[in-house]
């Protein structure tokens, strides 16, 4: 008799997966993931599902938003940007950890949770889930009144 895998059963699959994936790229790209190695990863299919480009525009984003892709098609394999908020461009070394948590949507698509985004975004960065957490937190905290200045 066959077992039906149910919805809580394929989260779990996918968190998983996303843990593993993200130490894979940890162990080729690490251990500190910078701009330099995260260009690579955006370039390197097994780690990102399809071709992604970072730009440093808030157009793609949401008020309060610090990054997000955007498919640049029709088809996945089109490609997608990668928005992230023009603040951090002076803040290269740590952009990655914000990339990190959105590729997540590229290579899972919208099944793909924020907690997925976490496990994967840690692994990858080499950082304990809390670490990468409070990592995240810190640069979002960046954004509060940037854009209300006028």
């Amino acid at each position: 008799m066959a077992t039906q895998l149910t919805a809580a059963d394929a989260r779990q699959s996918l968190n998983s997966h996303g843990a593993a994936m993200g130490a894979e790229l940890n162990a080729k790209y690490g251990p500190r993931i910078g701009w330099k190695e995260l260009q690579r990863v955006l370039a390197d299919r097994a780690c990102v599902r399809y071709p992604c480009q970072v730009v440093f525009d808030a157009a793609g984003l949401q008020p309060d938003e610090v990054a997000h892709p955007t498919a640049k098609g029709e088809q996945p394999e089109d490609g997608f940007t990668m928005y992230v908020q023009p603040l951090f461009m002076t803040d290269l070394a740590r952009v990655p950890l914000l990339v990190l948590y959105q590729l997540v949507l590229i290579n899972y698509g919208e099944f793909a949770s924020p907690d997925d985004a976490e496990t994967f975004g840690a692994a990858a960065a080499g950082l304990t889930r809390d670490e990468y957490y409070a990592e995240l937190c810190d640069l979002a905290d960046q954004l509060t009144g940037c854009t209300s200045a006028g």
